[in-house]
């Protein structure tokens, strides 16, 4: 018998390749999308307790099939609709077909704006819910809410086909494809809210997206670049929490416990990638990511060339998450200070983010202000939504407490 969790992990699992079916069934990606949330949330509330179906995708896609039925039922001017959807058996497999990629493509509708593709698709191929998409782009719930029914009802006006797009309109769709995936990743390899640092049944399934991505376009270098960036990330999973799940640093990390079969995969990917012409933001981070991990100890990494690489990247992203790491960057060449005075630009373009406060904390302590690091590992701590980072952050500043508290100690009271 399964765990209300582990429920929750496998029809997460499903829910795009359910909705793939349902779409391409019915031509209604609207109808499909809510048949689809209709039957995850039965399967939530009955398999607990009744047991997981033999079949389960069969399960909730008979389930959903007859939600859209009776859908389209209650508006007649969808009547051709239904029989459609009524000719194939509502529990029908698809053997031997994933249209997963589809539907992604599809989420990366033409009409859509790009904030708008990337908040559906996180959502229909994703599984996320609406509350940590609006976390993934710091606005309120309801603000996402809405703009992810005008994003499916421009696609249901649209009357788009459920299928592949050609070739040139491929490659327009293809940077909100990229974008989607790479926040699917990392929402899977951090998580924005709740206990568990990892959500691997997202980033895995993000992994599982890019590689057939990179087969369908085999001579994207961006498409590349991205797989072999999220290869060199999560190879690294394995070390990055400790027995307690307790968050490990990079620099802290035991590096014989990274995957060594995804770094190898990953460099030869970002290496093939940047022969071709052109460069691209996901190459480049795949670039940084490849630099940390083929030093076998953190002081053997490349420094200059992760500063080198950020800078790049921030000419051609202005992100200022970028601008932030490539402040951390030039602290380990230049020294704490100039990381300092690179972080001082960002306040009025990351106000009261997390990521902000944990890195100014990270290069005062390196510079040696303890009450300061202290003020901003707490500050970073409040503002984090993810349990295991909060730990982290809490640790950190406990740790610095305790060693300023001992250092003033008298002598013999050690």
């Amino acid at each position: 018998m399964m765990s209300q969790p582990e429920v929750e992990d496998l029809v997460r699992a499903l829910a795009p390749q359910v909705l793939a079916v349902l779409a391409r069934r019915s031509g209604d990606f609207g109808a499909a999308e809510d048949a689809t949330q209709e039957a995850l949330l039965a399967a939530v509330q009955h398999w607990p307790a009744e047991g997981i179906p033999e079949n389960p995708r069969g399960w909730l896609l008979q389930t959903a099939s007859r939600r859209v039925i009776d859908s389209f039922r209650s508006d007649q001017a969808r009547r051709r609709r239904e029989d459609t959807v009524a000719a194939e058996p509502p529990g029908a497999e698809v053997p031997d077909r994933d249209d997963t990629l589809t539907l992604l493509f599809l989420c990366a509708h033409p009409s859509l704006t790009s904030a708008s593709a990337i908040a559906l698709t996180l959502r229909a191929v994703g599984g996320l819910t609406t509350a940590e998409i609006a976390s993934a782009f710091l606005v309120p719930e309801t603000t996402m809410a809405q703009r992810i029914s005008r994003a499916k009802a421009k696609i249901k006006k649209s009357g788009l086909p459920f299928r592949m797009p050609a070739a040139d309109e491929r490659q327009a769709r293809l940077r909100s494809v990229l974008h989607v995936l790479y926040l699917v990743f990392n929402e899977g390899y951090t998580s924005s809210g709740g206990r568990r640092l990892h959500r691997t049944e997202l980033s895995a399934e993000a992994i599982r997206l890019a590689r057939l991505l990179h087969a369908a376009l085999p001579d994207d270098g961006e498409a590349a670049g991205l797989l072999a960036l999220m290869l060199l990330t999560d190879a690294r999973r394995p070390a990055r929490t400790g027995p307690d799940g307790d968050l490990i640093p990079l620099a802290e990390q035991d590096r014989a416990r990274w995957d060594r079969s995804l770094i190898r995969e990953g460099v030869a990917l970002i290496t093939a990638a940047l022969a071709r012409d052109g460069i691209g933001e996901y190459r480049l981070q795949a670039a940084i990511a490849a630099t940390h991990d083929i030093a076998l100890r953190a002081e053997d990494t490349d420094w200059p060339r992760v500063l080198t690489l950020y800078t790049r990247l921030e000419a051609l992203t202005g992100n200022p998450v970028v601008t932030l790491n490539r402040a951390i960057a030039t602290a380990m060449v230049h020294g704490p200070d100039a990381g300092l005075t690179m972080l001082a630009e960002l306040d009025d373009r990351l106000p009261d983010h997390h990521r902000l406060a944990a890195a100014r904390a990270h290069l005062l302590e390196l510079a040696g202000e303890r009450e300061e690091a202290i003020r901003h590992y707490t500050a970073a701590a409040a503002r984090t939504g993810n349990t295991a980072e909060q730990r982290y952050l809490t640790l950190r500043a406990a740790r610095l407490r305790a060693s300023h508290s001992t250092s003033r100690s008298p002598i013999g009271t050690e």
